[in-house]
């Protein structure tokens, strides 16, 4: 039987030349026929994996940007205030754009997953279970490089709020040493406006007690400001902190998710194998019982003929 089977692959390729010929092919669409034996074309990719790709790409992009703006973004004395929010804009926009797009991985992910349900709300096909499985884990690593990504940006930002609030405390002290300075110089000199007082006439000293007002007045405002200032930029470093906190503790619930995900995969497929034994379970019982019903019958029928043969 061996020796009978042989391969057939090279009267097959001259079969299709023949035919080719036969037909009009030329030389080069002859080639290409052939060539197809040895090269084949490499498969197509699902849209799901060309939107990943590009999403990853994009991933990429935004992480060789931060990368080449992080000190141009960190130290202060290279670009101004301004160029610096620019940047911090356009990392936001990138985020933003990028985290639509996982979204839209996901909702496809829960479209397939409703599209391969069957009756009773239970899988169909085990393999469409597994590819949806795969898309939820490339799914998760593409979160996973998302945040530590952002997780690097806000690092960036905890440095750059970190240093406006150092560089804001020691003109806090300035404007209070230059403050209470000015109150110093103008205790001495209230003896002197009074011996002026007494020379010059009554609208001046008015005047004057009125520009002393204001002065204290702007000298409390700029303070009450200056706190102000302070206490924003302490608040922003602590939403800062908090954000990444917060983005840490959703990187570990989608890991718990996926976890919980696996393992209700793993219980639809037992439930899917004790639905089988079950099945076969009863089939046995089916046979059994049909077998013990015929020897019951064959035996009562031998010992009827046995008694009326005796």
């Amino acid at each position: 039987m061996m020796a009978r089977i042989r391969d057939r692959t090279e009267d097959f390729k001259d079969v299709v030349r023949h035919t080719a010929v036969s037909l009009g092919y030329d030389e080069s669409k002859l080639a290409a026929i052939m060539a197809s034996f040895i090269i084949h074309k490499p498969r197509e990719r699902s849209s799901f994996a060309k939107a990943a790709l590009k999403t990853l790409e994009s991933i990429g992009a935004l992480e060789q940007f931060i990368l080449n703006h992080r000190k141009d973004y960190v130290e202060m004395h290279r670009t101004s205030a301004q160029e610096r929010d620019s940047i911090e804009h356009e990392v936001t926009a990138f985020i933003k754009t990028c985290k639509e797009k996982i979204d839209i991985l996901q909702n496809s992910i829960n479209d397939d997953e409703a599209n391969s349900k069957g009756w009773l709300g239970l899988k169909e096909d085990s393999s469409s279970a597994d590819t949806i499985a795969h898309k939820h884990g490339v799914v998760l690593i593409l979160s996973e490089k998302l945040h530590s990504v952002t997780a690097q940006f806000d690092q960036m930002r905890a440095i750059r709020f970190q240093d406006a609030i150092n560089r804001a405390m020691p003109r806090r002290k300035l404007k209070r040493e230059t403050v209470s300075k000015y109150a110093d110089t103008s205790n001495p000199n209230k003896s002197d406006m009074r011996e002026l007082d007494e020379i010059q006439p009554e609208p001046l000293t008015v005047q004057q007690q009125l520009l002393d007002d204001e002065t204290r007045a702007l000298q409390v405002e700029l303070t009450s400001l200056l706190d102000a200032v302070q206490q924003t930029e302490t608040k922003m470093v602590e939403m800062s902190a908090l954000n990444h906190l917060m983005s840490t503790h959703i990187l570990h619930q989608a890991k718990q998710i996926e976890h919980l995900y696996e393992q209700a995969v793993e219980a639809t497929k037992n439930v899917e194998l004790g639905n089988k034994e079950l099945s076969q379970a009863i089939r046995r019982n089916t046979s059994s019982r049909t077998f013990l019903l015929l020897f019951l019958f064959v035996l009562t029928f031998s010992i009827l003929f046995l008694d009326w043969y005796s």
